[in-house]
């Protein structure tokens, strides 16, 4: 007697795919990890005398990849291979103080290749690599605190 069941119905191709995305028995399959987010209230823990001191998740993140959101700052040329995320729309140079007087709301954002930038005043999300640590850009002289490299950023 016979089955009146009828099975799904494979092309060849779908059949293969289906293959290629089941896991391999005994392998662990790992996903990416999503960056972790990192806001501005995060990025120091307290101001002394000495100034700004890093937060703790700051001094744990720094060498992986976060994502912040905030606003461009009015880059120096139509297109630049970085610029600066802040926490509110600037229209003025964040790079015209010290070390000392370094605003605790921005943060320096180095992509891979130059692009060209958005309006003022537009949101956006930025994720790449934290680093921390007073640092002079040797082309340019600007002084950072925390930057993000290898970067990409997208409109919120």
């Amino acid at each position: 007697m016979g089955s009146n069941l009828a099975g799904p119905v494979f092309s060849r191709r779908g059949f293969v795919a289906m293959l290629a995305a089941a896991p391999v028995l005994g392998a662990v399959r790992t996903a990416h990890a999503s960056p972790t987010e990192l806001s501005f209230d995060d990025l120091y823990g307290k101001i002394s005398v000495l100034g700004l001191e890093y937060s703790a998740k700051v001094k744990t993140l720094a060498g992986q990849e976060v994502e912040m959101s905030g606003f461009m700052a009015p880059p120096l040329k139509a297109e630049a291979d970085f610029f600066v995320l802040t926490e509110i729309p600037m229209s003025i140079c964040p790079f015209c103080s010290t070390d000392a007087d370094w605003p605790d709301n921005i943060v320096v954002i180095y992509l891979d290749a130059a692009q060209t930038f958005v309006q003022p005043g537009t949101r956006i999300a930025v994720s790449g690599t934290l680093e921390v640590g007073s640092w002079t850009d040797p082309q340019t002289g600007f002084l950072s605190r925390l930057r993000l490299r290898g970067a990409n950023y997208w409109v919120a």
